[in-house]
């Protein structure tokens, strides 16, 4: 039975069914807004037609939702609990949350899964009478056990020891199935990396149905037809291994092993670019550069932030407010803060 249970009154929850009423309330979120202008891989102000943490939000929460139906689950929090799991991603993607996790060093640290609980529960607060968007349980806990390769639970009550929600597992299935798929095709795109190149992904050789040698602009028009044919084959795999023997929400062994070639193919040929490499760099030196201004000088923060260092510590609250930030607040954050021409 799904745990609808939320951890405050609440006074506006009257009307609507209560995960309708969670996902209403995570996609009016001004976090979920401002994922509209934050990094997935490449940083948002490249281009209009990359990826951002918005979108790709969105299609792990259509991946969710499908998957989960297909499995006789609630296909309504498999979606809720995607498209929370990253309201706490800080800008510029994996290297903001990499800076901030060196500058938060003997304060706790930062990890983005363990901040939109933290958004949720606390940062966001449209209602008077508490603070958070006040979730279901069965949400939050989904969230505070989100688990893939990159991203591992932190401690929170909700950490009972119990597995997550099969709606949670499914999630998290989709954010890796996602992110693999989309990254290929912006790669692809952006010219970072080539069809050609990829005679050692098995789930891509399968799948191209373009002109081989893969070579010109020619191969474009294969290109999503492509992609589409790896996802159900994966989406298939999952739901079959669902009804075997083992009843798991995973892909089969032989499954995740050619994602896994994938994946590596992306880490070694996309993540390691130089071109993306340099600017993770410079991300990771704006980072920091701010957040070492804010924790040396809390007035800098607005207001509302700065009242909150005497109970809970300038490295925590310069941690809250940097990570709310988009690439672009950050950047002119960055300029006002040290370029004597900018207005402060």
């Amino acid at each position: 039975m799904l745990k609808t249970e939320r951890e405050h009154a609440d006074p506006h929850a009257a009307g609507m069914p209560p995960l309708a009423l969670d996902r209403q309330r995570i996609i009016h979120s001004a976090a979920f807004r401002r994922l509209e202008y934050k990094t997935q891989v490449f940083v948002a102000l490249d281009g209009d037609h990359f990826r951002t943490r918005m979108t790709h939000t969105l299609e792990v929460a259509h991946l969710a939702r499908f998957l989960a139906e297909s499995l006789g689950l609630s296909g309504e929090l498999a979606e809720a609990a995607a498209l929370a799991h990253d309201l706490g991603h800080p800008p510029f993607g994996h290297a903001g949350e990499r800076a901030l996790d060196e500058c938060m060093t003997g304060s706790g640290g930062f990890e983005h899964n363990a901040h939109s609980l933290r958004v949720v529960e606390y940062l966001e607060h449209p209602y008077p009478e508490f603070r958070g968007l006040n979730l279901t349980r069965a949400v939050r806990e989904c969230l505070a056990k989100h688990s893939t390769q990159f991203d591992k639970p932190g401690a929170h009550p909700l950490q009972d020891g119990n597995p997550p929600p099969p709606e949670g597992r499914v999630a998290d299935l989709a954010d890796r199935l996602a992110y693999g798929l989309h990254d290929l095709q912006d790669g692809l795109h952006a010219g970072l990396i080539e069809p050609a190149e990829m005679r050692s992904v098995s789930l891509w050789v399968e799948a191209y149905e373009g002109p081989s040698p893969a070579t010109g602009q020619a191969w474009r028009g294969a290109l999503r037809p492509a992609i589409d044919r790896i996802q159900r084959r994966l989406v298939e795999d999952v739901v079959a291994s669902a009804k075997g023997p083992s009843t798991a929400i995973a892909l089969s062994p032989e499954m995740d092993r050619r994602l896994g070639e994938l994946e590596a193919f992306l880490l070694h040929n996309l993540y390691r670019h130089n071109q993306l490499v340099r600017m993770d760099s410079k991300a990771k030196r704006i980072v920091r550069a701010v957040f070492d201004a804010y924790a040396a000088e809390p007035k800098l923060m607005p207001r509302r932030y700065a009242d909150r260092v005497s109970s809970q510590g300038a490295a925590r609250v310069a941690a809250d407010y940097i990570a709310g930030m988009t690439d672009r607040f950050c950047l002119n954050e960055h300029a006002r803060l040290f370029d004597p021409r900018m207005s402060p």
